[in-house]
This record gives C-alpha cells, sequence and structure tokens, in this order.
C-alpha cells in the first residue's frame, strides 16, 4: 500500500516511523511548504519523491492514500484538496476545527468516492477494543459513568501553538479530543453537555472540564489542561463492576477490570502488538479496509467522529471559545470562562 504524508512535523514522522516497519506499506511521497523540509523528511526515511507543495502530493496518482499530519486548524483544507483529486485520506485529530468543516469532508468523501477516516488511533488500539467488547458484553452491567483526564504539565508560551487561536489552540482540541472520543466510544453521543474553562489572554482554553449526560441516566466527567500535567487515567463504572486503565488511557498498556464476587483480573497489552505508543494499528485499519473496498473503517466510523466534532463544538460553545474565522455561535454565559 502507497502512502503519502502531507506535513513534516512530529506527528507526521511518528507515524512515518510505525509506516516503514510494516512490510506491506511504503511511503512514496511527501510534502511541505517548504521543500527543504520535505526533501529532509525524505532523505530521513527513504521516500522517493519529496515536494514543496500541497497540490503535487494531492495530484500524485501513484499514492494510495494520503495521511494528513497538519496543524488541526488546516485540516479542512489539506484533507480537502486531498479528496477533491481522488486520494484515500486518513486526518490527524481532531477531524477539523469544527463540526460544519468536518461535515464537509465527509460530504466531499462521499462525493468523490474515497475512503476517508479520522486518525484516532485510540479505537484501533487493540487493548482499548477489547475494553469496548468486555463493556458491550455486559462485563460491568450497565454504565454508570467514565471518568477521563488528560493534561500537560507546561508552562507553554504565549507563542507556542497550543497557545496560538489561529491554529486552533487550547488543551480541549489538542488533549481533550481523546477523554470525548475514550467517552463516546462506550456511550456514543451526549444528550447533554456542561462545561467550564480557564482561558488565556489569547482567548484559548488553558484547561477544561465537561459533564457528558446521558438519557440512560449515564454520566461522563472529562478534563483536559495544558496547565498541570494529570494522571492520563480513566475509569469505566457500570452497575456490576468497573473497569480502570490507571496510565495512559488513550494508548494503555493495561487496565484492570473489577466485577463484584470475584478477584480483579488484569488485562495486559500482547508484546507481539508492538510498542502501546504505535500508530501501527490504525495504519494497519486503514489499509484492510482499502484492500476490502471499503469507504469508512466500522472502528472509527465517520458519524462517531462527526458526534465526537459536535461534542466539541458544544463545550466550546459553553466556554465561549471560538477561533478567527469562525461565525458567532451565540451568547456564552459569562461565568464559565476566566481569563488568566
Amino acid at each position: 500500500m502507497r502512502w503519502g504524508i502531507l506535513a513534516t512535523g512530529g506527528i507526521a514522522a511518528a507515524f512515518a516511523a510505525d509506516l516503514v516497519d510494516l512490510p506491506d506499506a511504503e511511503i512514496v511521497a511527501v510534502a511541505s511548504r517548504r521543500r527543504e523540509a520535505a526533501e529532509a523528511f525524505a532523505e530521513r526515511f527513504g521516500v522517493r519523491r519529496a515536494y514543496g507543495d500541497w497540490d503535487a502530493l494531492a495530484a500524485d496518482e501513484d499514492i494510495d492514500v494520503v495521511y494528513v499530519a497538519t496543524p488541526h486548524s488546516v485540516h479542512r483544507a489539506a484533507a480537502g484538496l486531498c479528496l477533491a483529486a481522488g486520494r484515500n485520506v486518513l486526518c490527524e485529530k481532531p477531524f477539523t476545527l469544527n463540526v460544519r468543516e468536518a461535515g464537509e469532508l465527509v460530504a466531499l468523501a462521499r462525493e468523490h468516492d474515497r475512503f476517508l477516516m479520522e486518525a484516532m488511533w485510540m479505537y484501533c488500539n487493540p487493548l482499548v477494543r477489547r475494553l469496548k467488547e468486555l463493556v458491550a458484553d455486559g462485563a460491568i452491567g450497565e454504565v454508570r459513568t467514565v471518568q477521563a483526564d488528560f493534561g500537560l504539565a507546561g508552562p507553554f508560551p504565549a507563542a507556542h501553538r497550543l497557545r496560538d487561536p489561529a491554529l486552533g489552540g487550547g488543551a480541549l482540541l489538542d488533549l481533550g479530543v481523546y477523554p470525548v472520543s475514550f467517552a463516546q466510544l462506550l456511550l456514543g453521543e451526549p444528550d447533554g453537555v456542561t462545561a467550564s474553562a480557564v482561558l488565556s489572554e489569547e482567548g484559548v482554553d488553558l484547561q477544561t472540564g465537561a459533564l457528558l449526560s446521558w438519557e440512560s441516566g449515564a454520566l461522563a466527567s472529562v478534563h483536559c489542561s495544558i496547565a498541570g500535567g494529570t494522571g492520563v487515567t480513566a475509569s469505566v463504572t457500570g452497575s456490576r463492576g468497573r473497569i480502570d486503565i490507571p496510565s495512559g488511557f488513550f494508548h494503555p498498556e493495561r487496565f484492570v477490570l473489577h466485577r463484584e464476587g470475584r478477584d480483579a483480573e488484569e488485562f495486559t497489552a500482547d508484546p507481539a502488538d508492538g510498542p502501546r505508543s504505535s500508530m501501527r494499528h490504525e495504519a494497519l485499519e486503514v489499509m484492510r479496509a482499502l484492500r476490502a473496498g471499503e469507504k469508512e473503517s466500522p472502528l472509527v466510523p465517520l458519524e462517531g467522529t462527526l458526534a465526537v466534532m459536535r461534542t466539541l463544538d458544544a463545550i466550546r460553545e459553553r466556554t465561549g471559545v471560538r477561533y478567527p474565522g469562525e461565525d458567532p455561535a451565540g451568547e456564552q454565559p459569562a461565568a464559565t470562562a476566566v481569563a488568566v
């Protein structure tokens, strides 16, 4: 399977490093807005062609699928360019800045009959898939609560991309997408959203907490921060038990199942699946789907991606975070955000 990589930053390099270890994958082209960056990347990973613009990569018919690794502020433009040119696309998370842009990409993929998937590698992780199966099979009964957090200690200077509104900065889209996606993996799209945030002088969220609710009575508490490191933990509590992920919940090495009347059971990652930090599983899923002629992945369905984007939009609406060029979403409760 012949891959193109659009962008040359850290996440692109991590993905490329995993791709080169797969015997049935080859990176045939890379593109950057700076040719020298593309050429350096190509030399590092043994890539045949390096382009100094996105259009050339999108037009390259030797490519089976493009991995879009740009900042998420330009995912709509980059992925849209590739889809319109007839390329299949794996697009980094968060999928876009907002659900409007996400819907436009989905529409483009369907218009051009192309494969499209968000690079939510957590959903493709074998241990996370096992956890989902246990919950779906009723191992802990009916889900009552989900908790998940993801925080980085920082501090990040004002010039950092995480503080830049023009780059979709803030904790929510970069980190909070994981806790929200984890909750929705198990419970689907919430029926209610409340949220509070602490904002920076630039207007991005330094930390955000949200309470998601479902008509079933289930609740999810999610938190993200670029102002304090957290345990990056998650737990799922049901009517008859609980599952705890003690660290790194979006790429875990283990989780513990607690069931009434039984000893705790520990599930650990299979060493044969590769390093837990590997993105190989999402690459394998893309290649499996393409070989099967599928236009989206059942592990990372497009409607699920749109549902997560709707929740992220709702959280931002309640905390007053907007990015340049976005339409106003209505008045925001003044009490939900405090500028610092």
